[in-house]
């Protein structure tokens, strides 16, 4: 491999709109001891990376790094091209999916990474449905670990036609709970093929309008307090999103809810690991799990990829191809 080859990779020399994203050139990454070398074939677009390019998680987290030229990506599907000595796992030729972890950079043709961040993608999947699915270890954290849903329960996810949201559905339904899902009006009959027991317009039904909840699923960020009422007493929430019109208000609730009262709030910062993506995998190999790709973008159209999922209405993810 000619390691001082360059790559072309998604960037951004500014905080600002999806217009400030370009198509650049950088080194290809020589992998560290203990990493692997992977020839990305397909990214997705997740909403933390609106927010980071736009400049508002400054106040959240480093996430994004220092300096510019900065980049973006969370997940990936693609090929491992090189294997440093003493990795166990992955070897050259493996399909794989994944993400480095909580760091920006997979929308890069290729990517250093550890093997703890891989799992070998579920077979029968094109690149482009396993990048869109890598977001279900969030789902599966949330609700089979975080949540514990148990067979019976009732299941409120927000958000059920987005990222998150279309694989909750899905994983919802195998773990045996009876599911409502909240979604826009042209969702709802996508949601009730995901397996849904009820479907309802987020626009038109509200917290009032809603029965309780054993656990409820917030992937949307805002009026935590309203849905958090809806909980049984032993109900349990778990938020995956913040309301970052309201930083400090929605980041103080929830810490105060995990700590107080019996209905409390859930949450964590979700990664990829290699026991996540495997767990995933198989609920994908059962047909329990199938992805759902809104539009496919080629690596020169990224900013048109993060306008259309900044647009809204998008149904499940937005990928990205680099092939």
């Amino acid at each position: 491999m000619d390691t001082a080859s360059e790559m072309r990779a998604a960037l951004f020399d500014r905080y600002g709109p999806p217009d400030v994203l370009y198509v650049g050139e950088l080194p290809r990454p020589v992998p560290a001891p203990g990493e692997v070398l992977v020839r990305v074939r397909a990214i997705s677009v997740n909403g933390g990376e609106l927010y980071g390019r736009a400049g508002r998680l400054r106040a959240v987290t480093g996430l994004m790094g220092r300096g510019f030229p900065k980049r973006v990506g969370l997940d990936l599907a693609g090929e491992v091209v090189a294997v440093t000595p003493g990795v166990r796992g992955p070897q050259v030729g493996d399909l794989v999916w994944g993400g480095p972890g909580r760091t920006f950079g997979t929308a890069a043709e290729y990517i250093a990474i550890r093997p703890r961040h891989l799992s070998p993608a579920p077979a029968g999947l094109d690149p482009a449905g396993a990048a869109a699915l890598v977001v279900g270890t969030t789902a599966i954290t949330a609700l089979r670990d975080k949540a514990r849903l148990q067979p019976g329960e009732r299941l409120l996810v927000r958000g059920g036609s987005g990222g998150v949201g279309v694989v909750a559905v899905q994983l919802g339904r195998a773990l045996g709970a009876h599911v409502t899902a909240l979604a826009g009006a042209r969702n709802l009959d996508l949601v009730r093929e995901l397996g849904a027991h009820e479907a309802h317009d987020y626009r038109t039904t509200g917290p009032a309008d809603l029965a309780p909840f054993d656990v409820v699923l917030d992937t949307v960020g805002t009026e935590h307090p309203a849905y958090r009422r809806l909980l049984t007493p032993r109900g349990r929430m778990v938020a995956i999103a913040f309301d970052l019109d309201r930083t400090a208000a929605s980041l103080a609730y929830v810490v105060l809810s995990a700590v107080h009262g019996r209905r409390r709030v859930r949450v964590f910062s979700g990664t990829q690991d290699h026991r996540l993506l495997a767990d995933l995998a198989r609920y994908v190999e059962s047909g329990a799990i199938r992805p759902v790709v809104d539009t496919v973008y080629p690596l020169a159209d990224i900013a048109e990829a993060h306008r259309a999922l900044e647009a809204g209405g998008v149904r499940g993810k937005v990928v990205v191809r680099l092939d």
